[in-house]
């Protein structure tokens, strides 16, 4: 249940992203979220925090989902103009918020001692801490997402157009990308509050899925939430059992698959729009 929630959360906000951003290279990860989960969950770990609430907030999850939200906000704050936020913008602010967050969690981690090695398992990407409490705090917030992305499907289509020439045909942009950037920052902070940092799922699972069914999101959404779904679990199996009885950390076992295969689907189609 754990790696289907995250493989649906990665994939829908890669999506999303990518359509913004009209830029196939873009991932859940590309404006802090995952530098901002990564710090909370390093200071939760580093320091002993410890908080819940009726037995299910634990504080790993929850400082994670917390600061990967202030994240995103402060740089949404820092990339708003006048006009509105140029997605070119949000996209540079995003990569300088996160080399200043990773310095930050570099720092933590020598100093934390003996949890070095649980900060580091964590940042790898894993879903073996993972129990029901964990997928009750990400469910409802996957849902809630992916739904009020499913709504705006059609809009993601005009936008690919441009925005100017979203504008013309009665698109509020501004407000577009403001439900799609709080709603995507909010299911992938949700999943990497829980499982940590796992790479090549955002990026690679929509290309698949826009090969497959074509560029329309009301088809690609939930087509990608899908094979999010399905991948993540499949990959966590083969990590969980491939060097037994040793445990791969998921997030290294689809980077090792990711990179090659992103690879190849550039070299395929490198002189052929998918959009």
């Amino acid at each position: 249940m754990a790696a289907a929630i995250v493989g649906i959360a990665l994939a829908v906000a890669g999506v999303v992203l990518q359509a913004l951003l009209r830029n196939p290279m873009a991932d859940p990860y590309v404006i802090g979220i995952s530098a901002g989960a990564s710090l909370g969950a390093s200071i939760a770990i580093a320091f002993g925090i410890s908080l819940s609430f009726l037995g299910l907030l634990y504080s790993v999850p929850v400082l994670a989902f917390v600061v990967a939200l202030i994240t995103v906000i402060v740089v949404y704050s820092i990339a708003r103009t006048g006009q509105g936020v140029p997605m070119l913008t949000l996209l540079l602010v995003g990569i300088a918020a996160n080399s200043f967050l990773m310095a930050i969690m570099s720092i933590i981690r020598i100093v934390s001692g003996e949890a070095i090695h649980a900060i580091m398992i964590w940042i790898l990407g894993s879903l073996v801490t993972c129990n029901w409490n964990h997928v009750k705090i990400a469910l409802p917030f996957v849902m809630i997402g992916v739904a009020l992305i499913y709504v705006f499907a059609r809009d993601l289509n005009i936008i690919l157009l441009g925005e100017e020439q979203a504008r013309h045909l009665g698109v509020d942009t501004e407000r577009l990308k403001k439900i799609m950037l709080t709603s995507a920052t909010l299911i992938t902070a949700a999943a990497v509050s829980i499982s940590g940092i796992i790479g090549f799922i955002g990026l690679i699972i929509p290309h698949i899925a826009r090969i497959l069914v074509g560029p329309d999101h009301r088809i690609l959404i939930p087509s990608s939430a899908l094979a999010g779904a399905i991948v993540l679990i499949l990959c966590d199996t083969i990590a969980r059992t491939i060097i037994r009885p040793a445990e791969l950390p998921v997030g290294i076992f689809t980077s090792l698959l990711g990179g090659p295969f992103f690879i190849y689907l550039i070299r395929k189609r490198k002189r052929s729009v998918i959009w």
